[in-house]
């Protein structure tokens, strides 16, 4: 049998709203996966229906979640040291919520036990939570199944930019930590080795459209990165039985 070439570019049709402020890239890029998908829902509903966190924004599982209750398959591959220790994914069957709980038990920080929350409601839910080596290949796995991907990521490192400081998030190279954002990968190249990003933010330094092509390793080291902001990882939502 001969073999099938593999494509040397694919491109989603996806649309995107600009988000309405700083912190709700999150639920702008969800709103954008389920327009691709037809749900008749508003920007304004998403929002609403999507916690936010105390200190602004939101996490990737508190999406994965809001598409679980909706009826949507949601499959997140994670890189986030933070929560997930790496020999719970090794070998044999590990009760992942009993993990979770233990951690969010033994650890004081707010947001962690906050996260390991959301992990565990996720799982109950029926995510599919998973781990595996970042490379182009996993990632034109799902687009070539025209499964757009979502994933939270360090915009410090995607837009190569200033950290950021205070409540006003003022650009301060000394004083400043590092910021996390959300965007949907919708397309590659694989001859220019890049993949194409619809960015809800306006103000992104790439393009005013919100929409561009930029290196593929750029790209997976800002989503290993977003382990920073309690993110790094991939979310793939699509009808169940799609």
């Amino acid at each position: 049998m001969p073999r099938v070439p593999k494509p040397k570019r694919h491109h989603l049709a996806l649309s995107m709203l600009p988000q309405p402020d700083d912190t709700t890239c999150g639920p702008t890029c969800l709103h954008a996966v389920y327009r691709y998908w037809d749900e008749r829902v508003t920007l304004d509903e998403v929002i609403a229906s999507v916690p936010r966190l105390e200190t602004g924004g939101t996490l990737g599982v508190l999406l994965g979640i809001d598409a679980l209750k909706r009826g949507y398959r949601v499959e997140i591959v994670t890189y986030n040291l933070q929560v997930f220790d790496p020999t719970w994914f090794a070998g044999g069957p590990v009760d992942l919520v009993a993990k979770l709980e233990a951690q969010a038990a033994a650890k004081t920080s707010q947001k962690l036990r906050f996260a390991c929350r959301a992990y565990v409601e996720f799982l109950q839910l029926g995510g599919i939570l998973r781990t595996a080596v970042l490379s182009g290949s996993l990632i034109r796995k799902h687009l070539n199944r025209d499964v757009p991907i979502l994933t939270g990521l360090s915009s410090t490192w995607l837009y190569q930019a200033m950290r950021e400081y205070g409540p006003n998030d003022d650009d301060d190279d000394v004083r400043g930590a590092p910021s996390g954002h959300f965007v949907v990968l919708s397309g590659y190249d694989r001859k220019e080795r890049e993949v194409h990003i619809h960015d809800p933010l306006q103000a992104n330094p790439h393009s005013s459209t919100r929409r561009y092509s930029i290196n593929i390793d750029r790209v997976m080291n800002a989503i290993l990165l977003g382990v920073l902001t309690y993110d790094a990882n991939l979310l793939m939502i699509e009808p169940s039985g799609n």
